[in-house]
């Protein structure tokens, strides 16, 4: 599989957005935060994606779209674990949570670890 983070994997939609912050579940692996809800995609993806870096706390743009740009990374070379062992249509939005600018090593980390156990949440789902 490609590491690529095409255009059509990139989630836009402000109703989908908001759907996510109303009826998503969460998965937290601090500084990071999956929120991620099972929906239907209208492009022929199985995952669309977005990254959030909260204003408050982070001012300048420029450290919150570094932030961005190191998560935006780190998902697009792991998300093979999650593109290969689900079959069902999701909804993910990163969240970042801490207060001071992370290291890519430390975000990398953070966010395999995040899909993993979203991986093991769903399994459970399907078992139960």
């Amino acid at each position: 599989m490609a590491y690529t983070f095409p255009k059509k994997e990139k989630l836009k939609s402000k109703k989908l957005i908001e759907k996510l912050f109303e009826e998503g579940k969460y998965i937290s692996n601090f500084p990071v935060k999956l929120v991620y809800l099972k929906t239907v995609l209208p492009e022929d993806v199985k995952f669309q994606a977005a990254v959030a870096v909260p204003k408050k706390n982070f001012k300048s743009a420029v450290r919150r779209n570094r932030i961005k740009r190191l998560m935006r990374e780190a998902y697009r070379l792991n998300k093979e674990i999650v593109f290969n062992n689900s079959d069902t249509n999701f909804a993910f939005l990163f969240l970042y949570l801490g207060k001071e600018m992370p290291k890519y090593s430390d975000l990398d980390k953070r966010i395999k670890g995040i899909l993993q156990t979203f991986l093991d949440t769903i399994d459970n789902e399907k078992d139960a």
